[in-house]
């Protein structure tokens, strides 16, 4: 099992202040969830509900026990938004934490139906190394960045779906 890369306590917080009451009472997806720490906090900060995907089994698993009556999809997460888009599911905040240096800062804007998830202002969060660059390039999804914060190594890329 690849090992897992939690979002530190002082990102994690930073997040959830410049999120505010966007959190409270909405609905919350959380990409590459991992530990599920983000979607779990969101959960204690008040959001009515939050969708787990954990393409590992034995984390989804235990993700699981610990998420108490959400969603959790052991899915790899093309699989995952083409799950949820089929069932027209939306989310108010989109977290996405990938693997550092894995190529998905550059793919993740442009997995099929991702806008799909979006609730009207809903806002992505795409947490990645200050090393990786989130490019909008190949961006089918009509995606745009709203601004970008660093933390050391770790920086989070604010996105919404464009004017359409």
């Amino acid at each position: 099992m690849k090992d897992v890369r939690p979002t530190s306590g002082r990102v994690v917080s930073a997040l959830f202040s410049i999120l505010g009451r966007r959190v409270e009472g909405g609905r919350f997806l959380d990409l590459f969830a991992g530990t599920g720490r983000v979607g779990l906090e969101a959960l204690r900060r008040g959001a009515g509900s939050c969708v787990f995907v954990e393409s590992v089994r034995a984390r989804a698993e235990e993700l699981r026990l610990r998420a108490g009556e959400s969603v959790v999809l052991g899915l790899e997460v093309r699989r995952a938004v083409s799950w949820l888009s089929k069932r027209g599911m939306k989310f108010d905040v989109i977290f996405a934490d990938p693997p550092y240096s894995s190529g998905w800062c550059e793919a993740l804007p442009a997995v099929q139906n991702l806008n799909a998830l979006f609730a009207d202002d809903a806002v992505m969060v795409v947490e990645h190394s200050v090393r990786e660059v989130l490019t909008l390039s190949e961006n089918p999804n009509g995606l745009e960045v709203i601004s970008s914060r660093e933390y050391g190594e770790t920086c989070l890329t604010f996105i919404r779906r464009g004017q359409e």
